[in-house]
């Protein structure tokens, strides 16, 4: 039997490496759920550009606090690692209304090594399998920053769903990618209020 579709009232995004609340698509997002009534945070990270994993991890657990089922998470390629990692260092139970993925992965990138310390330890999925509603993985077909098979890697461990989108790069602004409907609709399917004005591609998480 298919769920109902969660009540979202409040969304947090978390941005990844050298990037900032009004970069990317992240304004766009802000911007359009807050017309359909739902809270948008998007949070700002310490030293982007040079991360420290205890720091990106107090500010999200700051800003996150304790998850219900109206709260949706959606990250952005490292601060993806940083959502999986408060999120399995919840003491248990808890449950989330959804979690959307972008550019996804755990394990170092060898086109990024000074990453690597902050990627050095992986991250415990489980459970954010069992108590993550809803959850959807993005991918792009020509991202240089994340090799798909870690994003799909990432996907089969939380047990979600993969969609790609054709030629977004790594998400980013100077891929061109300043908004992102596929997160919008799967946020606040077609159907919910707003969906009328909308004519865009994308869909809806699956439980």
């Amino acid at each position: 039997m298919n769920r109902p579709e969660p009540d979202v009232r409040r969304v947090v995004v978390v941005h990844g490496y050298d990037a900032a609340p009004d970069q990317h698509w992240f304004p766009w997002l802000r911007d359009r759920l807050t017309a359909e009534g739902v809270r948008t945070d998007v949070v700002e990270l310490p030293e982007p550009s040079f991360p420290e994993a205890g720091a990106w991890l107090a500010a999200v657990a700051r800003a996150v606090g304790e998850p219900d089922r109206h709260t949706h998470l959606v990250g952005h390629s490292l601060g993806c690692v940083t959502l999986l990692r408060h999120l399995a260092g919840l003491p248990r139970p808890w449950e989330l209304g959804g979690l959307v993925l972008v550019a996804g992965f755990t394990g170092p990138l060898g086109s990024v090594p000074l990453l690597d310390g902050f990627l050095a330890e992986d991250v415990d999925v489980s459970a954010v399998r069992a108590h993550a509603r809803r959850r959807l993985v993005l991918r792009s077909d020509d991202d240089p920053t994340v090799p798909a098979a870690a994003t799909e890697a990432l996907a089969e461990r939380l047990g979600a769903p993969v969609r790609v989108v054709p030629g977004a790069g790594h998400f980013c602004g100077s891929d061109g990618v300043t908004r992102l409907p596929a997160v919008l609709d799967a946020l606040v399917p077609r159907g919910g209020p707003g969906a009328a004005a909308r004519a865009e591609t994308g869909g809806p998480l699956s439980p």
